[in-house]
Parts: C-alpha cells; structure tokens; sequence
C-alpha cells in the first residue's frame, strides 16, 4: 500500500513516467489495474465513488495499491472524519457523544478510538521524531492529559512541522491527511508497531 495525492491525474503522469518508488525496494512502479471500488464516507453525509489505481514494481514484481492522500487502509471514513474524532476525545469527550456529532455509528467511532488508544504510545513516539527530524527547534510538547491526547497533540506538531518545511506541498491538506499520508493509510493499522515513512516529502 502506498500513499500518493489527491490529483488522480497527476499521479497517473507520474505512474506512467516512472516517478512512483516502490516502498519495499525502492524499485519503480507501473500502472497495474485497479483495486476494487469503494465509497468513502466524508463530512456530513457525503460521499465520494473511489477506484484505487494498482501498481506493480519493475524490480521485485510486488504489487501496491494507491491511496489517495486522506484514506486509511480498511476505513469507510475519510481520515479527516476519523481525525475530528480523536480531537474530540483528546477533549475529553466520549465515543456517544462523538458519534452524534459526527452522525456516525457508536460502535465506529468507539472502534476507531480503541484502536488509536491501543497505538497511542507508539504514535506519540513516531510523530514526536518526525518532528524532531523535520523542525531544528521543535516545540516541547508537554503532557496532554492522556495518552490519547499526547499522541494526538504529536501528530499536530508534526503537521505543523510539514506546513513550515513544504508550506507550497502541504498546502490544504489538514493535519489527518499529512498523517494518512505518512503512516501509508495505516494510522489506524493493526498491531502496536508504527512505521512513519517518506518523510523527506510524504506527497
């Protein structure tokens, strides 16, 4: 799975002159198919029709699926969405009360939130480097009041530490799609392990 940005088009230019790494080799990527079809829940109650382009790599001969910047692997709801969500919590506020704000389901949003609490350490850890490598005087970032809230308060700083290294890149993405982008749509992966990658320009 790799992440890539929200210009179909131009990741297709990019996906035909060979100008996609393969994140496993290094290897450069060609066009191969598509993923299966999927509606992406955003906002409110919109909705947007995804069709992810597939890609195969000239050297190992693996295949990745592209995500648009702002989709999390496994997830009917935008990372924007699932964002707001754990701001919310990091606030103090509960999955019900979530859930009706959002107009989302209270077993999602109580799943979404259990999955970043069971990864919240790593993840402030991994996006507390990011930082730390991107920004030569990064903010000290005090405790939160939650692990929860601390790694939610480290995947700020470091979208803000993007913002100001690639201002022209980061442009209108919000801080849950620099953070989509980064963890390769895996923010909300399975396991406790989180791999934080191309961080000299995730777009």
């Amino acid at each position: 799975m790799l992440t890539v940005g929200k210009d179909g088009a131009a990741v297709e230019r990019r996906l035909a002159q060979g100008r996609l790494a393969c994140p496993g080799c290094g290897g450069r990527l060609g066009p191969w198919g598509y993923a299966r079809p999927r509606v992406l829940r955003e906002q409110g109650v919109a909705r947007r029709r995804l069709r992810p382009r597939r890609a195969r790599c000239a050297g190992c001969g693996r295949t990745h699926v592209l995500l648009p910047v702002g989709v999390l692997a496994r997830r009917a709801d935008a990372a924007l969405v699932i964002g707001a969500a754990l701001v919310a919590k990091a606030a103090g506020r509960g999955h019900r009360q979530v859930a009706v704000w959002l107009g989302r389901p209270a077993a999602t949003v109580r799943g979404w939130l259990r999955r970043f609490a069971s990864r919240a350490g790593p993840l402030r850890a991994a996006f507390t480097t990011l930082l730390c490598e991107l920004d030569p005087d990064p903010p000290v970032l005090e405790p939160a009041g939650s692990a929860v809230a601390d790694a939610v308060a480290a995947i700020l700083a470091a979208a803000g530490a993007v913002g100001r290294r690639w201002p022209g890149v980061a442009f209108g993405l919000s801080p849950w799609e620099l953070a989509a982008a980064v963890t390769g749509g895996r923010l909300l992966g399975p396991g406790v392990s989180v791999q934080v990658r191309n961080t000299s320009c995730p777009w």
